[in-house]
């Protein structure tokens, strides 16, 4: 049946098949007697019907052809192709791509500008700015790998400079430091950018590096991109206010003035001068050493005080136990880990020496295979990745023997198997080891931070691990302070231990030799014995700092943000799904899209995980969380996890320290004198950098003419 009076086309295909419908069968069935009833169309009915839909038709081709009038006129605006260059304009953009090309190769391959550094550059073009005579020339790196392209045909290097004389530089210092100050902002720019489009971020200081316009602290900036990933990337080398740190470090003093100033331009540049803004920091990490780190220390208070979101964490790329002795400000343990770093670099440096050490250490653990298979396979990890390892100083105290032992062979080397300069190094390490200061520092430190070792295991394990070790603070502060009560007991065995591993390396217990020497001879009577000058001065200043460092860097806020782990399925799934999130997310609420509604959504959240199916595994970290697909379903709960995310204590994707280590190996790799800050950037940060021909055309096209 066709029904001629419908507003609606009907078609029949070829293929139909007749059927004959009974439309009155259900005016019988009572059943259906109050079902809606068909409305039969009248005339009019059918043609108002038609002439909306005539009105519809006609609006949407206006809409059309609005819409492509705008398109049109954006595409005039913008989005044409750009004016034609001249012959002159675009020799010159050629010119300086092959001039970025050739110094990102050097940036990313390590490679100094100039062989005769930073700081001669620098006086050279002082001395031409005042008219006087230049020194002279020298060919730097960048004049040889020009020469080479040259030599190689680059026709834009060619038709620039080759009317320049052959003892004259192809790119002068002046020339060259605003081409690098405009390849370190475009990627610092581009940092900026994805920064600001993550909206929360945390700050990060390294260990400060001497460069030849002084010193410098590297801030690094961590944050979760778009596509969900951790990101810890290099935003700037700043230099120290205040000196190069040469004072006592302990946080007193000139020490709270200089880290009140250090904060206040850490602040400045980060709100200032990158245009980010510090209420969006949820976390800060510092890795200061040695006369730096009370200044450092300092900064980090100040910047806690003022934004307590701001947590203060360890870094996730350091073991607990090193960032304590690192941070500590006494003398003696600042010579054990300055000794220490020395040591791993010599057996990195020379393989032959490790060979050397691993003979020598089998010839006295020859006992028992296993126990010495062990200690060989941990001596490697150590050397491999000694800021990382937990048992650093335990490790250290085992090999303290052989390693004197193979130190001295390598001194009194009577078949000249190894050079001088070895043989100074070897001497310098083997005269601090035989310091019975060194020895009982070392010990003390062992026992001390051992109460701390399988906290700080923890803290670098899974996300389950890292949950746990937050309720476990209270057990660890409470073993600390009772080492505290009852240290003249733990520092006698401490002590007889610390003389018992000297006498094996030939060392007395005596005092140290500054402290004997201060003394206006002293009489029997009143000498001051080791074992209670090396409690004075060593164990209960290590307890003291351990228990404060430990408090200040698990604060309160830093301790509610590690039990929200509990968001994460696999610690909600150990915990049977009876987690309080509501409780420790109240601080945060201000970061949710939507914090009203976070109850609910925190109830689905477990629901969803709790009734799952059994191959459904559960997510065991924040990354993979974020990447199912249907997290976008709980938007608070996909928010709250990006914040964490930026936590520095929580390993990312590969520890997420990889731009820290490309700096550390591009200051490994260059001497202090020839490091640039601008060459520093561009070796860690290249991956950020812009297309090369986009950059070109930017640096031509500048209001100040470039070349």
């Amino acid at each position: 049946m066709i029904c001629k009076t419908s507003p609606y086309r009907t078609v029949l295909r070829e293929t139909a098949v007749p059927t004959i419908f009974d439309l009155t069968s259900h005016l019988n069935n009572p059943h259906s007697r109050h079902r809606k009833r068909i409305k039969e169309l009248t005339d009019e009915d059918i043609r108002r019907i038609k002439e909306r839909r005539l009105e519809s038709s006609i609006e949407q081709l206006h809409s059309k052809s609005e819409r492509a009038c705008v398109e049109e006129e954006a595409e005039v605006e913008g989005g044409a192709d750009p004016p034609a260059l001249s012959q002159e304009q675009r020799e010159e953009q050629e010119y300086v791509r092959a001039l970025m090309e050739t110094l990102l190769l050097m940036g990313r391959q390590g490679i100094p500008l100039g062989g005769s550094g930073g700081e001669e550059e620098e006086e050279e073009e002082e001395e031409e700015e005042r008219g006087g005579t230049a020194a002279a020339f020298v060919p730097s790196n960048l004049q040889a790998l020009l020469e080479a392209r040259l030599g190689a045909g680059d026709a834009a290097l060619r038709r620039r400079l080759e009317g320049v004389a052959v003892n004259e530089e192809f790119c002068p210092p002046a020339e060259r430091r605003r081409v690098l100050a405009f390849l370190e902002g475009a990627g610092r720019e581009a940092l900026l950018r994805e920064v600001r489009d993550a909206s929360f971020f945390s700050l990060l200081t390294g260990e400060p590096a001497d460069f030849p316009a002084g010193t410098r602290l590297p801030v690094f900036l961590r944050f979760v991109d778009q596509e969900g990933a951790l990101r810890e990337e290099l935003a700037g080398l700043l230099p120290m206010p205040g000196g190069d740190g040469d004072g006592d470090g302990d946080g007193d003093g000139d020490g709270d003035g200089d880290g009140h100033a250090l904060a206040g331009h850490l602040e400045a540049q980060v709100t200032q001068v990158w245009g980010l803004r510090m209420e969006h920091c949820r976390g800060q990490a510092h890795s200061a050493s040695g006369s730096f780190s009370g200044r450092v220390g300092a900064a980090a208070r100040r910047l806690s005080s003022r934004y307590p979101m701001a947590v203060l964490t360890p870094q996730s790329c350091c073991a607990l136990n090193v960032l304590l002795a690192r941070r500590m400000p006494l003398g003696a343990v600042r010579a054990v880990v300055g000794t220490l770093g020395e040591v791993r670099a010599l057996l990195r440096a020379e393989a032959g020496l490790g060979v050397e050490l691993e003979r020598v250490a089998a010839a006295q653990w020859q006992g028992s295979p296993e126990r010495a298979r062990e200690r060989q396979e941990r001596r490697r990890a150590w050397v491999a990745r000694w800021p990382e390892t937990h048992d650093a100083f335990e490790v250290a105290a085992e090999l303290l023997e052989p390693l004197a032992l193979c130190l001295d062979a390598v001194r009194e080397d009577a078949e000249r198997r190894w050079d001088d300069r070895l043989a100074r190094r070897a001497l310098a390490v083997s005269e601090a080891l035989s310091d019975f200061q060194f020895v009982a520092t070392l010990v003390i430190l062992k026992n001390a931070l051992a109460f701390t070792r399988a906290f700080g295991r923890n803290l670098q394990g899974e996300t389950l691990d890292v949950f746990f070790a937050a309720n476990s603070l209270t057990a660890v502060l409470h073993a600390l302070a009772e080492v505290l009560d009852n240290v003249e007991v733990y520092h006698e065995f401490w002590f007889e231990e610390a003389v018992t591993l000297a006498a094996t390396l030939g060392v007395s217990a005596d005092l140290p030799r500054p402290f004997l020497l201060r003394q206006a001879a002293p009489d029997a009577a009143t000498r001051i014995r080791p074992e209670a000058y090396f409690k004075e001065h060593l164990t209960l200043p290590i307890m003291h700092f351990v228990i404060q460092e430990v408090k200040d860097m698990f604060s309160e806020n830093h301790l509610r943000a590690l039990r929200c782990l509990s968001l994460v399925p696999a610690v909600m799934g150990h915990m049977k799904f009876n987690t309080s999130e509501e409780a420790h997310a109240h601080g945060y609420r201000g970061d949710l899209p939507n914090p009203d509604t976070l109850p609910a959504e925190l109830h689905c959240w477990r629901i969803k995980w709790k009734h799952r199916g059994r191959e459904v595994p559960l997510p065991a970290s924040i990354r993979q969380t974020l990447q199912l697909s249907d997290v976008k379903f709980f938007p608070n709960v996909n928010a709250f996890l990006r914040v964490l995310s930026t936590l520095p204590l929580l390993r990312g994707a590969g520890g997420a320290g990889g731009a820290q280590q490309r700096l550390h190996a591009y200051l490994d790799s260059t001497p202090a004198r020839q490091r640039s800050t601008c060459m520093a950037l561009l070796h860690t940060n290249q991956h950020l950098l812009p297309d090369l021909d986009q950059m070109a055309a930017q640096y031509t096209q500048t209001p100040e003419p470039p070349l």
